[in-house]
């Protein structure tokens, strides 16, 4: 994983490795307990809901992310990625909210 930009928050590393080591239980360990993922509109929020999206379209599909550049604005990091895998491929954008050591949303923006 190449990363550009400052450094990623300790959380956003994790659900980014776990992302691409395929490891679905360590990337839920990186939300808080009511976290979201927003896809494109669609709300996935706490583990259950978050756990069937990502078996259906994220590492079910076995998904890599290469960082290509990141930047952050208070509590959002925005991480730039080349995806690839089973599912959707090509550049994409993941802004990550960040409330203290969890992600409390991971929001699909681009």
């Amino acid at each position: 994983m190449t990363s550009a930009g400052p450094p990623l928050p300790t959380p956003v590393e994790r659900a980014l490795r776990a992302a691409n080591d395929g490891d679905t239980d360590g990337f839920l360990a990186a939300f808080a307990e009511d976290g979201a993922v927003d896809d494109w509109g669609r709300e996935f929020r706490g583990p259950t809901a978050i756990r069937g999206w990502s078996d259906s379209e994220f590492i079910g599909k076995q998904v890599s992310l290469e960082v290509t550049g990141a930047r952050s604005q208070g509590a959002t990091t925005t991480v730039s990625t080349q995806v690839g895998g089973n599912g959707f491929n090509g550049p994409s954008d993941f802004a990550f909210t960040v409330e203290g050591d969890r992600i409390a949303l991971m929001r699909i923006t681009g």
